[in-house]
């Protein structure tokens, strides 16, 4: 039993040098993940910067899934101390987490968005249901002729779907894969729409996520990279392309864009926050607790973003479009990220 005392009590010295001893080279907060939630943690680095003596932190726009991967890749200063997410982390990265050492995460939910489609300012505003958004986007469709059966989408123009809409080509450019975006538009919008067809909303798991999941590449649906503002700028050229990203850059953008209503919904702050909208979604970031302490500045940082004055009702972050949480949720999320509790797996 002492022998078995004695070799834990090694390794965990070994693994706290691991640790420790590159720290040296890194004394900047490096931090990766979603594009959408980019915006908030730059702001957020940018005002710790200025007001503390810790460097401003570096962060990197890799997008939700790639930043996973990045984060949960391992412990020490080569790896990210932070990753920002527009959805929360899957219980198959948590896992890659714990399986490359990273065992203690702390979770912080800050606050709501919604994703939007949007349009020039030129173009006539217009809505569009959860139905009519996955006939115009997804690969296979139920059959137009009949039958519980898809075919390859057939839908070249909006009016195709129905004649109520615009007659004009479906152009919409969206995010690719990796993006936390790209997962909630799936995951919220297109199964959405996808559920209105019984037949589909009866498949075993996997065919209904195939169903339901696959975008189509045959041209109207293009993949616009993790870069938010490159669509922004082809929408105020091309009032005849759709937009599809998060509400904050709507917010950012205003003056040369606006979004369709979905279902009759207006995005706004009061409807993605009680998700009135029926494309509204979370946003996090994670920590990688074996760092706090390691590299300067971590825990620091994380105050800074959960205070008042920063994801409050009346905080900075709100004039760059992030929707706060309530306030009793935020009390407990501060209170859970001021002891840095960790995920154990079970909430994912």
């Amino acid at each position: 039993m002492k022998l078995k005392t004695a070799l834990t009590t090694a390794a965990l010295a070994v693994s706290l040098a691991t640790v420790a001893a590159p720290a040296m080279a890194r004394d900047t907060i490096n931090i990766v993940g979603s594009s959408t939630v980019y915006p908030f943690a730059t702001v957020v680095a940018e005002r710790f910067g200025r007001n503390t003596d810790f460097p401003t932190p570096k962060l990197e726009s890799t997008g939700s899934g790639g930043g996973m991967k990045l984060f949960c890749a391992g412990v020490g200063v080569q790896h990210p101390d932070i990753t920002n997410s527009s959805r929360r982390m899957k219980g198959s990265e948590f896992e890659m987490c714990q399986d490359n050492g990273v065992e203690k995460v702390t979770e912080v939910k800050i606050g709501s968005d919604g994703i939007v489609l949007a349009q020039s300012n030129e173009a006539e505003k217009w809505d569009l249901s959860l139905k009519e958004i996955y006939l115009a986007l997804a690969k296979d469709v139920p059959d137009p002729q009949g039958g519980d059966k898809l075919v390859p989408n057939p839908y070249k123009k909006w009016s195709d779907i129905d004649s109520s809409l615009p007659d004009m080509a479906i152009n919409v450019m969206g995010p690719p894969p990796t993006s936390g975006t790209r997962d909630a538009f799936v995951e919220i919008a297109m199964e959405g729409g996808c559920k209105e067809f019984p037949f589909i909303k009866s498949m075993e798991e996997d065919a209904f996520k195939a169903a339901c999941h696959s975008m189509r590449e045959d041209g109207p649906f293009v993949e616009a990279g993790e870069n938010d503002n490159l669509i922004v700028q082809r929408l105020a050229q091309d009032k005849g392309t759709v937009g599809v990203f998060g509400y904050s850059f709507l917010m950012e953008n205003e003056g040369q864009i606006h979004a369709l209503t979905v279902d009759g919904v207006e995005p706004t702050p009061e409807t993605i926050s009680d998700e009135a909208f029926p494309v509204a979604r979370s946003l996090y970031f994670y920590v990688k607790n074996a760092h706090v302490g390691v590299i300067p500045g971590i825990q620091e940082y994380v105050t800074e973003f959960t205070s008042e004055g920063a994801w409050g009702d009346n905080g900075y972050l709100v004039d760059v479009g992030l929707v706060p949480n309530p306030r009793n949720a935020r009390m407990e999320i501060a209170k859970a990220v001021k002891e840095m509790k960790p995920l154990t797996g079970d909430e994912l």
